[in-house]
């Protein structure tokens, strides 16, 4: 069997709409599940769009014009070495989030096999180093990339103790909680910067 277009894709989705262009709303899934921050039945769906020609253009799919050869590509850095920077990501409503990605232009298809191996270290340090701070019950990895077209990976630190902000749908919460004090996620930067200094060396800012 061949891999299924695009289209046939679409179409299969544009064939379970109703008249208004809307797919129904499955509730006895994730919707259903506890940790779902809304509730069903008051939801719809938005109308399903049509299908773009191609692909939305990303910043950086010319490496001159990404945000990496910009002089303030630094913004926000707590731990770093010659290939990899580590940043705090603010606002957040969350006690921690960070950001990891190469100095130099890639994205993650094209890493080398260096690149993807210390990529898969740093990742289990920053990790642990997150789910020590007190505020952390687990650290959560996002990789999307639709955005820009340099790797970048981020890491959640899921509020301890809170069980219904577990999962996927915590991004949805994360949007309706109030802000972490700055000073707060400064402080959990720099203590998981520390760690990850000490495990994979390079330098804590």
């Amino acid at each position: 069997m061949e891999p299924e277009s695009a289209e046939s894709y679409y179409a299969r989705l544009a064939a379970a709409t109703d008249a208004g262009g809307r797919l129904p709303l499955v509730t006895d899934g994730p919707l259903s599940w506890d940790v779902f921050p809304f509730e069903a039945a008051s939801l719809r769906l938005k109308p399903l769009e049509p299908l773009a020609d191609v692909e939305p253009p990303r910043r950086g799919e010319d490496p001159a014009e990404c945000w990496c050869a910009s002089p303030d590509g630094a913004h926000g850095e707590v731990w770093g070495n010659e290939r990899w920077v580590l940043r705090l990501v603010e606002p957040s409503s969350l006690p921690l989030t960070l950001s990891l990605g190469p100095r130099a232009h890639h994205d993650l298809p094209g890493l080398t096999t260096e690149l993807a191996a210390e990529l898969g270290q740093l990742l289990v340090s920053v990790a642990a180093a997150m789910e020590a701070l007190p505020s952390v019950g687990r650290a959560h990895v996002g990789k999307y990339g639709d955005g820009s077209a340099h790797l970048h990976v981020f890491l959640f630190g899921r509020p301890a103790r809170l069980p219904q902000l577990r999962g996927s749908p915590l991004q949805d919460w994360e949007a309706c909680l109030p802000l972490t004090p700055g000073e707060v996620l400064r402080a959990n930067a720099a203590y998981v910067a520390g760690r990850v200094a000490v495990d994979m060396g390079g330098r804590a800012a």
